[in-house]
Order: structure tokens, then sequence, then C-alpha cells
């Protein structure tokens, strides 16, 4: 026992003092940047220390039975057949501890699913391979597909730091304010996801999904299409861009200015 106990000691101060430590800490889940997906990280927290205890407590129990009541010292099993106290114990316990799971987890999901309030209206249609973004009552509609170079992807020249991650237009919204998503599909199934933003919604041909979202803090962030949905499948990626809301006033101003324009050159 003494030496299982150095080496439990051993490995736990290797574990959270050695350099890797940062490393480890970036294979956890994203905190994200908004209200609803820093709840989830708080909820994946929660749910991760309860299974760590519940794992100690039991496999404790049991490698602690193992040793110490071993044949060779003696020990004589217990005869009795059955006990309704801990029979009891093994259901109430349980029910508790979903409870106590199931009542944030269930507040967090009604949040998630509330898009009342919104005060930005965006469709997302998804192409093979690429995305498109209505912004409604609004003139501004665009395509967004990767512009990673095709030298990059056939190793012709070094990787980007966002191989596979960039667009040529980004998808621009303010911060801090209740944006509201409607997703649906051109032709195959596909997903929009976002990490960062804690969103993640199927793109369903003849259907639309909704999802919304309040970012807190300016930024660029990055996701993909999380549907396995034909051969560029890994060239669908999403760059949503955050901003300051007179920064996006003026960006949706420009745009809708030249998306006007563009139509009445059309219709001469």
């Amino acid at each position: 026992m003494r030496y299982l106990d150095k080496f439990l000691i051993f490995v736990t101060t290797y574990i959270l003092f050695s350099p890797v430590q940062a490393g480890w800490l970036d294979l956890n889940m994203t905190q994200g940047v908004t209200d609803i997906s820093q709840e989830v990280f708080g909820l994946h927290m929660l749910i991760l220390w309860i299974c760590v205890v519940i794992g100690v407590l039991v496999f404790g129990a049991m490698f602690w039975s193992i040793l110490m009541h071993r044949k060779s010292k003696g020990v004589k099993p217990a005869t009795f057949h059955e006990s309704t106290s801990l029979e009891f114990l093994w259901t109430i316990v349980p029910f508790v501890i979903l409870i106590g799971m199931a009542i944030p987890a269930t507040k967090t999901l009604i949040k998630m699913y509330d898009h009342s309030d919104s005060e930005i209206h965006i469709k997302i249609t998804g192409y093979q391979w690429l995305w498109q973004y209505e912004y409604l009552n609004t003139n501004v509609s665009f395509y967004s597909k990767l512009s990673t170079p095709y030298d990059e992807i056939y190793n012709k020249n070094t990787k980007n730091i966002n191989y596979l991650q960039e667009v040529d237009k980004h998808l621009i919204v303010p911060v801090n304010k209740k944006i509201r998503f409607l997703l649906t599909s051109n032709d195959v199934l596909h997903a929009w996801w976002v990490p960062d933003l804690a969103l993640k919604k199927d793109a369903i041909p003849g259907y639309i999904n909704e999802m919304s979202v309040v970012i807190n803090e300016p930024g660029i962030y990055r996701g993909r299409c999380a549907e396995l949905c034909g051969r560029h499948h890994g060239f669908m990626p999403i760059v949503i861009e955050a901003v300051e809301e007179k920064e996006y006033e003026e960006w949706l101003a420009n745009a809708d200015k030249v998306k006007s324009s563009d139509v009445a050159k059309i219709n001469k």
C-alpha cells in the first residue's frame, strides 16, 4: 500500500505542475462567449465532478473490499440475503443525484429555446458546400465559402494557421443584441456549429430550425458544418465576426447600399 500511495502522489503532482497542464486543459469544453455557453460549461463541469466522485467512491469501496477482505486474511463473507435499508439507499441516492442534475439542465434548455425579443433575424441556408446568409428586413444577402488557397490544400504551400477555417465573407453581427437564426438547407442535411457560441443545429431541406444567441464579447468565432454532407463536407467553415453596435450599423448600411445598387443595375 505504501508504494501505491507514493505512485498516486507522484502522478497527481505531475499532472498539476507539469508544463503540459495547459495542453490538457485545452482538451476541455470551451466556456464560450455567451451566457448560455457558460451555463452549459458549468453543467458540464458539475456533471463531470459528480461522475468523478461516484467513480472514486464506487471503485474505492470495491478495491478496499478486495484488498482488506481477502480469504488469506481469514475473512468470512456476509451471509445476509437481502437488506431493505441498502435497497432503499441505492434507489434514493441516484434519484436525488439525477434530480439535482436535471433541474439546472432543464432551466438552461428552456433558455436555449427562448427566441422571444430577438432584435436581429438572419436566415442561414446550407449548400454543397457553402453557406448563404440573409439579413431579414434588409437587402443584405451573400454567400460565404472557403477561402483557403488550393496550394495549401494540395500541400504546395505552407498551411496557414486558419487552414480550412477561413471564408471570403464573414457573418457580421453586433454584440449584446439578441440574434435569431433561421436555419435550412437547399440540398442535403447540413449542421451549423459554432462551439464558442454554444450553437449547433441541423439544416434540413424543406424545414426551418431556430436558434438564438446574445454574444457578450467582440471577436472572431469559428465553426464548421457538423453533418456529413458529401465530398467537400470539410470545406464548409463558418466565421462569425462580432463587433460593437455602431460598427455593425455602419457595415449594414454600407452593405445595404451596395446590394440596392446591384439590384438597380440588374433591373436596368
